[in-house]
């Protein structure tokens, strides 16, 4: 089986769509009519929240342990995750028929840690932040002998969710900017692999939340660093690139990135009840920044056609509740 190297390609990407085709369904990609009025141009919203595992990290984690070796499955997999991940690593185990062990921090909300218990995965929490989480996993990887599913930087992850870029072309072939939400990288660079390779002009703009945005300062400072995490409503999007540690997403995001914009808590919640009232769908924090971006006029001149990645559903309904009553949890 051929392996991805640090410079993924679009052959990868098309590799990994067939590869996973069993795990992963194609979502909808829907025209939203108010965005479309207010931004004067086509703007279409891909909803990965609707995923088989309620977000896009089924196609990463897919494609990642349908890589493996015989001898790598039969001793199991360890991830480390904020949430989401440990979800699409666990509901793939499972299928599969190997053993699944998901590090989490004390932050992840106790939604995301009852969707993997469900699952069947052992569940170890350890730490206050995502980083000292993975500093467990990383133990546990050389103690068990276990095959590590990273989030992030990992050609074959970052192959898995480029498949989105290739449905995005299916159905909207004059895509001329794609709205995604970024930290570690995984996801944006995936999908800018597959569109910058059909179309090199195609705009890619990052979003994330404004409480510890540790991609977009590393890109500032010109390496990748570490920071202390805060508490968001997009807590799918906490967490370090990895530091001196990251081996592909940092360069590729340099490559790839051509503006990176940056969303409050009170636009992310706003967001997130646009969301449910004009297209009624549960959207998560972290999915709904490219949103956010939009509904507050951060991201002008949008060319023709404009797709925003909505990238996961992970929240409580009474979170959701709440944001519409006005009560926000974090400021």
């Amino acid at each position: 089986m051929n392996t991805p190297t640090a410079n993924v390609s679009v052959h990868d990407v098309y590799l990994a769509k067939s590869r996973t085709a069993q795990f992963v369904r194609k979502t909808p990609l829907v025209e939203s009519s108010l965005l479309t009025e207010k931004s004067g141009d086509n703007v279409y919203v891909k909803l990965e929240n609707l995923q088989s595992t309620g977000s896009f990290k089924i196609r990463g984690a897919a494609n990642k342990i349908l890589s493996l070796t015989p001898e790598e499955f039969s001793r199991g997999v360890i991830a480390v995750s904020s949430g989401n991940h440990g979800k699409a690593v666990s509901f793939t185990a499972k299928m599969l028929g190997t053993k699944a062990t998901i590090c989490l921090s004390k932050r992840v909300p106790q939604n995301k840690v009852k969707a993997i218990q469900r699952l069947g995965a052992e569940i170890v929490i350890h730490g206050e932040s995502y980083d000292e989480s993975d500093t467990r996993a990383r133990e546990l990887e050389i103690e068990r002998g276990l095959t590590q599913i990273h989030s992030f930087d990992d050609p074959w992850i970052i192959a898995g969710q480029g498949t989105i870029g290739v449905e995005l072309l299916e159905d909207l072939p004059e895509v001329d900017t794609a709205i995604v939400p970024i930290q570690g990288g995984g996801l944006f660079n995936g999908i800018a692999l597959a569109l910058k390779a059909i179309n090199p002009d195609l705009r890619m703009v990052g979003v994330t939340m404004d409480r510890a945005p540790v991609m977009y300062h590393s890109l500032e400072a010109g390496t990748p660093l570490d920071m202390e995490e805060l508490p968001t409503l997009a807590d799918a999007l906490v967490g370090g690139i990895g530091g001196d540690l990251n081996k592909i997403t940092f360069d590729l995001t340099r490559r790839h990135i051509d503006e990176y914009v940056l969303v409050s808590e009170e636009e992310i919640a706003s967001a997130m009840v646009f969301m449910l009232k004009e297209h009624k769908v549960v959207v998560e924090g972290a999915g709904a920044v490219g949103v956010a971006a939009l509904l507050h006029n951060k991201i002008l001149n949008l060319g023709e056609n404009a797709a925003v990645v909505v990238s996961g559903s992970g929240v409580d309904i009474e979170m959701i509740v709440d944001l519409v009553h006005g009560k926000l949890p974090y400021k």
